[in-house]
């Protein structure tokens, strides 16, 4: 059988014999959106369980947008909020985008058209005192404290990116305000409480926290932000903290596949633009690909990108071993730590391979084999294959019938 398979703008026509292929059941995938912008417009005006968001706003108010900057459609979406804004009567200079960290430059507000040049912009400061509020004592005894401009606001309006996240479960929505907008300490302390299972069912204890904290804030109200494979928008939900749900089911629509047995090679691929694809896309990439293999089994990581390496890289690469590497990690966790979590327990569950444009030294230093070509990836695949393409998106799951 030959399969086609995109990695960054390249696609492999991939021989597998048919017996060995593993295929997943998934949802049809949605078409992308032909005007995102007027769907984030709908979404204001037609929310999920609310009323059109400028009925609760009035020209006095003093108006916080959390803004998700890896959502790489921001520049596109972020006029049509402004501009609802503006038609509810609220001026430019009372509303301030805030940002959560690391920010990575808000090369976005070049692209604000000059009508919404007076906003104001902040990148929130974790331990900065003056910068956080305190909202109240949560049910787990937790005080909770803020970003002090999305405190202080009259109006919280968060633009999100709906994903798969190792602390909360689905991430994105509430997340976005809480642990991102809290203060250091929480944010260190939480950065150690990661998990690879699969979320669904119950939510998971911090997204009922996230919850919450939301709830303690206010009303905020969310523009929850489905995409499709490299950065397409396919869905745009807006609401309250109750529309979160559907957010997620839309996620796990569009991302969520199902095996009826683990494989003992995955071929992942992250496609798209390989200049927007992170040391982060590589470790969902990878970690996706492990919750479906065979343990000791092979994982093929089928990219073109050179992407930056942070504190946690450099921390993996001055240890052989992965797992006195995740130690070495665990005792004062890094910002980037998910990743590094995320790539170490997929190398502690199979055989990492890599296909990039990263150093072969470095590759090997991360835990991997390097690969020249897919030559190289084709006879890797023995037993049985599974193919998961855009894996840093994905949530593959084996799902026994």
């Amino acid at each position: 059988m030959r399969i086609a398979i995109d990695w960054g703008r390249n696609q492999w026509a991939v021989d597998i014999p048919t017996a060995h292929v593993i295929v997943p059941r998934r949802h049809p995938a949605a078409p992308p959106l032909a005007d995102p912008a007027a769907a984030v417009r709908a979404a204001l005006e037609q929310p999920f369980g609310f009323p059109p968001l400028r009925r609760a706003l009035t020209p006095d108010d003093h108006v916080a947008v959390v803004v998700d900057e890896s959502l790489v459609a921001l520049p596109l979406l972020l006029p049509s909020i402004l501009e609802h804004l503006q038609q509810a009567g609220v001026q430019m200079e009372r509303v301030t985008l805030v940002c959560a960290p690391p920010s990575t430059g808000q090369s976005w507000l070049e692209a604000l058209p000059d009508e919404f040049q007076d906003v104001h912009v902040e990148v929130h400061q974790p331990d900065d005192s003056k910068k956080l509020a305190y909202v109240a004592t949560m049910r787990q005894e937790r005080r909770l404290y803020l970003n002090r401009s999305v405190v202080d606001a009259d109006q919280t309006v968060v633009v999100t990116r709906r994903c798969y996240d190792c602390l909360l479960g689905y991430g994105g929505a509430a997340g976005s305000l809480f642990p991102a907008l809290s203060d250091a300490a929480t944010r260190q302390e939480l950065r150690g409480q990661l998990s690879l299972k699969a979320p669904g069912g119950e939510p998971w204890k911090y997204q009922r926290e996230a919850a919450e904290a939301a709830w303690l804030l206010g009303v905020p109200f969310l523009v929850q932000v489905i995409e499709g494979s490299d950065g397409d928008i396919v869905h745009v939900v807006g609401g309250p903290t109750e529309s979160s749900a559907e957010g997620e089911r839309l996620l796990d629509e569009r991302w969520r596949v199902q095996v009826h047995e683990s494989a003992d090679v995955v071929v992942a691929s992250i496609s798209g633009d390989p200049a927007r694809h992170t040391f982060a896309d590589f470790a969902r990439a990878f970690a996706a690909a492990s919750r479906v293999v065979e343990p000791g089994g092979a994982i093929v990581l089928l990219t073109d990108s050179d992407p930056a390496l942070g504190p946690a890289a450099a921390l993996m690469r001055q240890d052989e071993d992965p797992g006195r590497a995740l130690t070495l990690l665990t005792d004062e966790p890094p910002g980037d730590f998910e990743a590094a979590f995320q790539w170490i327990s997929a190398a502690q569950q199979a055989k990492l391979y890599l296909l990039s444009r990263l150093a072969l030294d470095v590759a090997e230093e991360l835990f991997t084999t390097p690969l020249s070509n897919v030559g190289q990836a084709q006879k890797l695949l023995r037993g049985r294959c599974l193919l998961l393409p855009d894996a840093h998106r994905t949530m593959a799951v084996v799902e026994l019938p």
